[in-house]
């Protein structure tokens, strides 16, 4: 009798200390408010000399932020229960990886944004705001490719798309 009890009471502790220390699996939370449940995500302006670059961002985001189910988007601000403006402020892409020939075989990608979420049914209040939101990631090319230019374009889809999945992850999750 005396062991059941002892095994009951390190089980009711193991559960309380789980469900007490804020444990919670990612992309299980949600840090906005409930009421939101439609956003509009206006065109990111493009600070850089990249071309295009804001509307393949602008995209993948409003299309991660619909692939999460909760949120509906729309195109006018009046229809709007929140509003993420964001601009793009550098765009980088670099060479981090060499063959023996000296060509480079990695690159990496950078960018920097300035993202502001703000909840438009109260008076834009902010609901997140990061200044200096920075995603870096690399990629390889194909040395046998003889279009390096598509090369970087597909890579810079792939990154917009992560970009946005990680964005709107730090966005739900509150980081």
């Amino acid at each position: 009798m005396t062991r059941i009890r002892l095994s009951a009471a390190l089980i009711l502790l193991a559960v309380s200390t789980l469900t007490s220390c804020g444990y919670a699996l990612v992309g299980h939370t949600n840090f906005l408010p409930p009421t939101i449940k439609t956003i509009e995500v206006p065109s990111f302006v493009n600070k850089t000399t990249r071309v295009e670059l804001e509307q393949r961002v602008t995209q993948a985001v409003a299309e991660e932020f619909v692939s999460r189910g909760r949120f509906h988007l729309v195109s006018k601000p009046t229809e709007a229960d929140a509003i993420l403006h964001g601009s793009i402020d550098s765009f980088g892409i670099y060479p981090v990886a060499f063959n023996s020939q000296g060509r480079a075989t990695q690159y990496q990608i950078s960018i920097t944004a300035n993202i502001n979420l703000v909840d438009h049914r109260h008076e834009d209040k902010v609901l997140w705001k990061n200044d200096q939101y920075r995603f870096t990631e690399n990629y390889a090319i194909n040395l046998d490719s003889t279009n390096a230019f598509d090369q970087e374009t597909t890579a810079i889809n792939e990154i917009a798309q992560r970009f946005a999945q990680a964005l709107v992850t730090n966005l739900l999750e509150g980081f």
